[in-house]
């Protein structure tokens, strides 16, 4: 692969696993130094060692616990970041939650878990980023979203008001920031072949992690004059 992020610093949260373990993955070949969180230590730990044993030598790989739901642990986040690596190019908010039942049932902490982390938190992380992407003249965010982000489905009740709002968040921060060179995109993927969600089996089927990596690779080489939105992805053959 091309290092074409050659002394580039990006973030990603929820990288320890998943969607965001595969991105972190391909930033790195791509030659950015990456940082990477999630709320488990142990899980951090353990990737972020696995990351550092693929990356090239000259490639710097940071973790640091940190529930996105938490300001104050997002501003730390970004603390480790500024002192240990470079500046920030690009936010990939990826990290997310789901509860899924009947709204009926669905508890006030459950709710309240859902949109502080999949809404409030991508905005504590883009408001850290856009402070230093005004510094360093511009910058990328990518939101990981949703199809459940246009597409309601029964027992989603939380998911959904996330993502939905996750999308026009997104929208109206591109808006906000457009022209001080900061672009902003959100994927949504269908089903994703991770532990995430209410159908979490492995199947063939499912997009890969790394489809998604693929993506975002894809909308960092696009020209700065040119600016993917949005991004719908689903797997080709969809299980009947």
């Amino acid at each position: 692969m091309t290092r074409f992020l050659d002394g580039k610093t990006v973030v990603v949260t929820g990288g320890t696993r998943g969607i965001g373990r595969a991105i972190a993955a391909a930033l790195l070949e791509a030659g950015a130094n990456v940082g990477i969180c999630g709320r488990n230590s142990a899980e951090v730990d353990r990737a972020v060692s696995d990351l550092r044993n693929r990356a090239p030598g000259d490639i710097k790989v940071v973790g640091a616990v940190c529930d996105v739901s938490r300001p104050d642990q997002v501003r730390s986040l970004f603390e480790v970041v500024d002192k240990e690596l470079s500046g920030l190019d690009v936010l990939v908010n990826n990290a997310g939650v789901g509860f899924f039942s009947a709204t009926a049932d669905l508890s006030i902490e459950q709710w309240q878990q859902t949109i502080d982390t999949n809404l409030s938190g991508a905005f504590y992380c883009s408001r850290e980023a856009l402070q230093r992407f005004r510094a360093r003249g511009g910058g990328y965010i990518v939101n990981i979203s949703s199809l459940a982000g246009k597409n309601p489905f029964a027992g989603g009740a939380a998911y959904n008001a996330s993502k939905f709002g996750l999308n026009g968040f997104s929208e109206a921060m591109m808006l906000d920031h457009r022209q001080q060179n900061v672009r902003v995109t959100y994927i949504m993927p269908g089903s994703v072949d991770t532990s995430f969600g209410r159908n979490s089996e492995p199947a063939d089927w499912k997009i890969a992690p790394t489809d998604i990596a693929e993506i975002v690779l894809g909308l960092l080489r696009m020209p700065a004059r040119t600016l993917v939105s949005r991004v719908e992805v689903r797997p080709s053959k969809p299980k009947k």
